[in-house]
């Protein structure tokens, strides 16, 4: 069964939905019932791959065992400990990292559906175990924290501090009852946006430009046009489905899902696009990648300009970002060049005078807003292998 795809999944939800709302209504804790629930939709998940359940279950060990290690690690304040927190961190990383070079050659490879997003939990619990943050977890906290369902396959990516005050928080009736028609409207809405946007989106991706053709130069540069803008339609209005109907489950749930999009089509530069675009990948690669670039660098006393220092670390964040969707040269492409977006807009704010005496007016914005959408449109183009691997020709 894939999730939010299949009909077995929505019918699903129905009682899923309904046992959580009669037990959010009564004013009963939700925690140990949505830990249930979630077990058992990611059993049903894996039902076809026994496989893939044996990788995951292991994981979930792995991972548990991890945990308990960096935390005993500070909270013990045993010698040496920085240095085997950064062994534990390695550990963590690696089975997406093998996972992911092992797909290149057979996509089966040694992981599970889900293994990207779950990596960036458990990488966050450690990192902020070690920061002294978590303080500790219970296992039945992490374990839910890891299985929640609405979130598990495609985000958006939880934060565990959050998470845990959220399972753990006692709400009355009516506090219950906004929170679940808040989390209807998010549903409909990603709904909406998955079957009805999506499916159009596509429809346009596909049939416009063979109606226009590639027979002349002219028409040939108006169906990549087309096809871009549809690819870049599709993707939004699939994703952000997706990520709209997780929110609204996880409200149900009892749980605050954040937002994952925010009108990213209105972003005036790159910047402001990426605080719209997958906003939690976003906001977790500036807080663990990022500003740990920059501190260590600015530590260490590598580099003495600031602005250098920020570029190179905006390098490395969406760097990782491409190699984090797939090792192929489409998906690392768009990291690098978001990477240097990223860099070039950090430049133009600190040195070009013009943009500092005009980035209020009205004309200014206009401008950056449009250079901003070409420059994300045909990021788009790289990252559907439409540039380097053209589906048109």
């Amino acid at each position: 069964m894939s999730f939010y795809a299949e009909p077995a999944f929505f019918l699903l939800l129905v009682p899923i939905v309904g046992i959580a709302a009669v037990l959010g209504i009564c004013e009963k804790p939700l925690a140990r019932y949505g830990c249930a629930a979630s077990i058992v939709m990611l059993l049903l998940l894996f039902s076809r791959s026994l496989d893939s359940l044996a990788f995951f279950v292991g994981y979930l060990a792995y991972s548990f065992a991890l945990t308990r290690y960096v935390t005993r690690l500070f909270t013990e304040e045993r010698p040496g400990r920085i240095a085997r927190y950064r062994v534990a961190l390695a550990l963590q990383i690696a089975p997406l990292a093998v996972y992911k070079v092992g797909v290149v050659v057979q996509p089966d490879f040694l992981g599970f559906i889900g293994i990207s997003y779950i990596t960036f939990k458990t990488i966050q619990v450690l990192i902020e175990t070690r920061d002294g943050l978590i303080k500790d977890m219970s296992t039945f906290e992490y374990l839910y924290f890891l299985v929640f369902f609405p979130s598990f396959t495609s985000g958006p990516i939880l934060r565990s501090r959050k998470f845990v005050k959220d399972m753990n928080a006692t709400r009355t009736r009516d506090q219950y009852l906004e929170l679940l028609y808040r989390g209807a409207g998010w549903f409909i809405l990603g709904a909406v946006y998955k079957f009805v946007g999506a499916s159009l989106a596509e429809w346009a991706m596909w049939f416009l430009p063979s109606v226009i053709g590639t027979d002349t130069l002219g028409t040939a540069i108006a169906a990549n046009i087309v096809y871009a803008l549809g690819y870049t339609f599709y993707l939004f209005f699939d994703f952000a489905g997706y990520s709209h109907m997780a929110v609204g489950l996880g409200f149900a749930l009892g749980i605050e899902v954040p937002r994952n999009f925010r009108s990213p089509f209105r972003a005036i530069d790159i910047k402001d696009f990426w605080n719209r675009w997958h906003i939690t990948l976003s906001t977790w690669l500036r807080d663990f990648v990022f500003m740990r670039v920059v501190r260590a660098i600015r530590h260490r006393k590598l580099i003495s300009s600031r602005l250098l220092t920020s570029c190179l670390g905006y390098m490395c964040n969406m760097t990782l970002m491409g190699v984090w969707h797939g090792l192929t040269v489409d998906y690392l492409a768009y990291g690098i060049y978001h990477g240097l977006l990223l860099a070039g807009c950090e430049l133009i704010e600190r040195k070009w005078g013009f943009y500092k005496k005009h980035k209020c007016d009205r004309v200014f914005r206009i401008c950056s807003w449009a250079v901003t959408m070409v420059a994300v449109i045909f990021g788009f183009a790289l990252f559907s292998g439409q540039v380097l691997h053209n589906p048109l020709a």
